[in-house]
């Protein structure tokens, strides 16, 4: 794989930051010579610019308002140019009338013909030509003009990045998440919660290659290891991990099917597509020698019956499914044939009023009823994206086999609409559609899940989100990632397997308890790997991360789940081979249902008393004394901290019966033998609390 050195990186992060400045400064600028924010038409305009007016005016309702239409249309912009470079470096930027690859330089020969300014636009042109499905004719914000400055800056910054940034394999991945660097900056320096359209800024976070391959190399690799055993190809998997007689350690998933082409994987966090872009190479050379096609017809075949991504931020899926198709066409060469892939954005935003969708049906009661649901299903889809599942969501008539029909009929009332010059009809109408992709794709089961997940602490989540978690995902709502395991779970069909980069907290905090014991009893641990600190190239994400494959399936009770720790490596490059050539240590999973809160641990298990046998501890490390409150919980955690307690502080705490409860319950009930609260006070004023053990009668902390 050919990444982006670390030098490249930096100068692309630079451009695009600057760059992100200028496409912003250009739109809004553009946004306001077409008086989109006025209520009433500015006397300058023309026609066709009023109506595109309307068209800007309907996009920003569905958006929220005008800053956030500014931003969508800076993205789209840069993203149409940077697009065409990228097809332009690969010789595959092709010319829509003679079916040929055009050179830049060719493109500005061309301008005058195109009746554009210039080279660069008629590059844009082309590339929106060719990627349909990605860059929609009828989105009202790829038929903006920016002014000549604007145009111009961004044509700098673009022409200033070396072909090698387009060739990589990388670069797109890391496009995105440095557009976002400032904004992320911005929201993080707010301290406000985070929800909607701050979500995407803020937990977006390319996943490291070999994160990317091992997962995948121990999933669908090992898959097509024990079905074609010696086959080479699957020499190819370097991280594929097999034990002394040669079988994938994971194992090799007998309730997959037997073919590839008959495999469902999906990633419902796909960001710019990482995962997706790894897991088609690998199906496709599958498909090619298991069916005898070639390398473009695998590729269609792939990209058609096998691949699906889903993804909260609607940019993402844009650059998710251009990943894939600059794939495709890498390995099968340009065709117009190409499959849109099946990618969706699950956090549409749907806007404040649902007769802007209901009014699509124009008459049709089954149609309405399901636009009602679908609405109603996404109302909070920007704070939620993929961890709605519309099975559990909706009351109504909007089940799996209503979901696969109900893109193609909304198709059909769009066609109707957009002939009808009704702004709103066919801005919402086109939200509605997305939707309903989204719908059918969040509805469906799978026989692999593999993503990295957003990572975002309850203590940061909006109400939203948080509410929806407590509701839906009580067990794991302390992060969006935990909850992400549920829903990846929920995803799979019987026997399938979910494969994912998660926070490694979950495998230890008390707080995650319940989760862990239902998951280890009720799933097949296939591998668990520790990567601890220091596993991104990005360095604020230092903290500690896990990689693990569970098979949606009851564990035998001799199972050995496989583990490999890379905590003590200290750069990616090292735990990626820690991950490739370490030895695997095997472990019961049921021992680890019996360890304290079932915390998950690698290494040697010791058996004995437990020191919370003898002591309670109520406050980790700190930087000094606990503060004293009026409340319980201060007067509580001051006795924590100061050591011997005495008959006055007994007193003091006597009007607070919860405090004595949670403090002493435990503690006098199981070491001094006494169980009614009345004798608790007694107890510890008799006692005390002294700094060693005296016989079996007498505490200490």
């Amino acid at each position: 794989m050919a990444t982006l050195a670390r030098e490249l990186r930096g100068l692309l992060e630079k451009t695009i930051d600057r760059a992100r400045a200028d496409a912003t400064k250009a739109a809004t600028a553009a946004l306001a010579a077409l008086g989109v924010q006025s209520e009433s038409r500015p006397t300058h305009l023309s026609d066709e610019e009023n109506a595109l007016r309307l068209l800007l005016r309907e996009k920003m309702r569905q958006l929220g308002d005008f800053a956030l239409l500014a931003d969508a249309c800076a993205y789209e912009h840069w993203h149409r140019m940077l697009f065409a470079r990228f097809l332009a470096e690969n010789d595959l930027l092709i010319h829509p009338q003679f079916d040929q690859p055009v050179t830049l330089d060719e493109c500005a020969e061309l301008a005058a013909d195109e009746g554009e300014p210039d080279g660069w636009m008629v590059a844009a042109k082309y590339a929106a030509a060719m990627l349909p499905g990605i860059f929609r004719t009828e989105d009202p914000l790829g038929r903006m003009r920016f002014a000549a400055e604007g145009r111009q800056a961004l044509e700098r910054e673009l022409a200033g990045l070396p072909p090698a940034v387009f060739t990589s394999d990388d670069g797109l991945g890391w496009v995105y998440q440095f557009w976002q660097a400032q904004k992320k900056k911005e929201v993080n320096a707010s301290g406000r919660k985070i929800g909607g359209a701050d979500i995407p800024p803020v937990t977006q976070l390319f996943t490291e290659p070999y994160m990317v391959e091992f997962l995948l190399h121990n999933t669908l690799g090992a898959w097509w290891a024990g079905r074609h055993p010696g086959d080479d190809l699957s020499k190819t998997f370097t991280y594929l991990r097999t034990d002394e007689e040669g079988k994938p350690i994971a194992g090799t998933f007998p309730g997959w099917p037997g073919r590839a082409a008959d495999l469902r994987v999906l990633d419902p966090c796909c960001g710019s597509g990482h995962f997706l872009v790894a897991a088609f190479g690998m199906l496709r050379a599958m498909r090619m020698r298991e069916e005898g096609l070639d390398a473009a017809e695998a590729g269609d075949a792939v990209l058609r019956d096998n691949l699906f991504g889903l993804e909260i931020d609607p940019r993402c899926t844009e650059i998710a499914a251009f990943a894939l198709a600059l794939a495709a066409w890498k390995e099968g060469g340009y065709r117009t044939s190409l499959p849109v892939p099946n990618v969706a954005c699950s956090g549409i935003p749907v806007g404040e009023r649902m007769y802007n969708w209901t009014q699509l049906a124009d008459g049709n009661t089954a149609l309405e009823a399901s636009l009602r649901t679908l609405y109603e299903t996404f109302q909070k889809a920007p704070d939620l994206g993929s961890l709605i599942d519309p099975q559990k969501e909706t009351v109504g008539p909007i089940f799996a086999q209503t979901l696969r029909d109900l893109p193609k009929r909304l198709e059909q009332a769009l066609q109707r609409e957009r002939t009808a010059d009704d702004p709103a009809a066919a801005v919402f109408g086109e939200a509605a559609a997305g939707a309903a992709r989204a719908a059918w794709l969040l509805a469906a089961h799978y026989h692999l899940v593999f993503t990295n997940p957003p990572f975002l602490g309850r203590g940061n989540h909006a109400n939203a989100l948080k509410d929806f978690l407590a509701t839906r995902y009580p067990e794991s709502k302390a992060d969006t990632a935990t909850a992400f395991i549920e829903r990846c779970r929920a995803f799979c069909v019987v026997d399938g397997a979910y494969a994912m980069v998660t926070p490694q907290n979950w495998l230890s905090l008390s707080s995650y308890k319940k989760i862990r014991m239902r998951l280890l009893k009720d799933q097949k641990w296939n591998v668990l790997a520790n990567l601890g600190t220091k596993a991104f190239s990005t360095p604020m994400y230092d903290f500690n991360i896990s990689l693990f494959i569970i098979t949606n399936a009851k564990p035998p009770s001799e199972h050995l789940m496989k583990t490999l720790d890379a905590s003590a490596a200290s750069t990616p490059t090292e735990k990626s081979t820690i991950l490739a050539e370490s030895e695997v240590e095997s472990m019961s999973q049921t021992a680890q249902v019996q360890n304290p809160d079932s915390r998950v641990s690698l290494g040697v298990h010791v058996a004995g008393t437990l020191l919370s046998r003898y002591a309670l501890a109520f406050t980790g490390i700190q930087s000094g004394d606990s503060p004293v409150s009026d409340g319980a919980s201060g007067r509580y955690q001051e006795m924590a901290m100061t050591g011997p307690i005495s008959k006055a502080a007994c007193l003091r705490l006597m009007d607070t019966a919860a405090c004595l409860k949670s403090f002493f319950g435990k503690m006098v009930r199981e070491t001094l033998g006494i169980s009614s609260p009345s004798g608790w006070v007694k107890a510890v004023w008799q006692h005390g609390l002294e700094a060693k053990v005296h016989g079996e009668k007498e505490v200490s902390l």
